[in-house]
């Protein structure tokens, strides 16, 4: 199992996510560059973070763009 670095990270908090700090997620565009995008629950920052290939990632961000996953 790898482990990422994640102490210099600039997290970005989706567009959807209002500004009471409810049901949100961020991410971390720049693993993208080693192939991993990292993202978590912004409500809890220092708690679990999950890593997907970048192509996994951009597939789904598509299909919700796409409103392929249903209603957001």
């Amino acid at each position: 199992m790898n482990t990422l670095n994640l102490s210099d990270v600039t997290w970005r908090k989706s567009s959807h996510s209002n500004g009471d700090g409810g049901d949100c997620v961020e991410w971390a565009p720049e693993f993208a560059l080693t192939g991993v995008v990292a993202v978590r629950d912004s409500k809890n920052p220092t708690g679990p973070v999950l890593a997907f290939p970048t192509e996994g990632w951009t597939a789904f961000v598509d299909a919700v763009a796409a409103g392929e996953l249903g209603e957001v």
